[in-house]
């Protein structure tokens, strides 16, 4: 079996194709475009594998999309290239809109036309396995969860261009055929995430004994699932759900954030002893806009139907996540020196931007 996956150098997309490849699975084909998340290092442990080929290419360039799937015949397409951080999406969202929901477009259509071409055969056990997040459900209050029939609201740019995302898979499926499944996910943690996002970015900072800033009171809830469970529930959703089906995963593990960055500070100061207790650093900053409240997942449809359900408690993979960061520097330290250094983003909102502008 081939398959072919988009943004593959970024953290979900590499976990998978880790997976896949070291685990035997599959060829893989990895497509990235290799922008500011995107990671040739997140691949080392496949890039010489014989099994795994490395294309940079743009979603958005619907002739290399065309080009590329008519010359390695994939069986399936998982589809991760996306812009995902909430705050960037704050601050600049004409690319969110630009790669999520247009770059989407020109891939489901240069995959419906290279599907079309198929043997019935395999037109028959082709997937276009579309990748998605929790976020397009809105905010939840103090109880509840997300089903997959909870009705779609949006708060943030990146939410609104990943829900739009996710209406035109849907609406190619009913429409053309195209035989797809969609998968929303909660809050993803775990080795090779970009230092931006909240638990690397405590690690790092921990580490480096730098301020954590924690939004408002730390007080919004956030279900984790660890990206190796979640590359693992990706793979069984390819193989054996239904096309036309949406599937949640989630982690069991909801925390709020202030709970996830004082367990952070406590590993640190038991694996690495700093100069004063990590809880020390915590400084609590301006919320950002449109702050979610909570996010929770019902993830009964994939366990019932897939046998799936998370495998990491939170304390063990967080465990694990700060260990890897301490075992592999030379990954972070690189970003850190150059693509991202932990500026606090997504202000945009107070003003118009510069990146809403248009200015570099």
């Amino acid at each position: 079996m081939k398959v072919l996956v988009t943004g593959g150098a970024g953290f979900i997309g590499s976990a998978v194709v880790r997976k896949l490849v070291l685990q035997g699975l599959a060829e893989v084909v990895t497509v990235d475009a290799l922008t500011y998340a995107g990671n040739l290092a997140s691949l080392a442990p496949v890039m010489e594998d014989r099994r795994h080929r490395f294309v940079q290419a743009d979603i958005r360039d619907g002739e290399a999309m065309a080009s590329l799937l008519e010359a390695e015949a994939p069986d399936a397409v998982m589809h991760l290239a996306a812009e995902s951080h909430v705050d960037r999406s704050i601050d600049g969202p004409a690319a969110f809109i630009d790669t999520n929901i247009v770059g989407t477009y020109t891939l489901l259509e240069a995959v419906r036309g290279y599907w079309s071409g198929l043997p019935v055969s395999r037109k028959e056990a082709f997937r276009f396995h579309h990748v998605s997040t929790d976020e397009v459900y809105g905010s939840l209050g103090p109880t509840g969860a997300f089903k997959e029939t909870t009705a779609y609201a949006p708060n943030s740019p990146y939410s609104a261009s990943k829900a739009a995302s996710d209406h035109l898979v849907r609406a190619w499926h009913h429409t053309y055929g195209l035989p797809v499944v969609t998968t929303n996910c909660s809050n993803n943690y775990g080795p090779y995430q970009f230092p931006e996002k909240l638990i690397p970015l405590m690690i790092l900072n921990g580490l480096e004994e730098k301020p954590l800033p924690v939004y408002g009171a730390g007080a919004n809830i956030r279900d984790w699932l660890h990206v190796e469970d979640h590359a693992d529930a990706l793979w069984l959703v390819l193989m054996r759900g239904t096309p036309g089906q949406v599937y949640n995963i989630g982690g069991d593990a909801e925390r709020r954030n202030i709970d996830v960055v004082h367990l952070i500070c406590d590993l640190l100061d038991e694996t690495v002893p700093g100069g004063k207790p990590r809880r020390e650093l915590i400084a609590f900053v301006t919320d950002r806009p449109g702050h979610d409240e909570r996010y929770a997942m019902d993830i009964s449809r994939i366990a019932a139907e897939l046998d799936w359900r998370p495998s990491y408690s939170f304390e063990n993979g967080l465990r694990q996540t700060l260990d890897w960061y301490l075992a592999n520097r030379s990954w972070w330290e690189a970003i850190r020196s150059g693509q991202y250094r932990g500026d606090r983003l997504g202000l945009g909102a107070n003003g118009f931007s510069s990146a809403s502008a248009g200015v570099p």
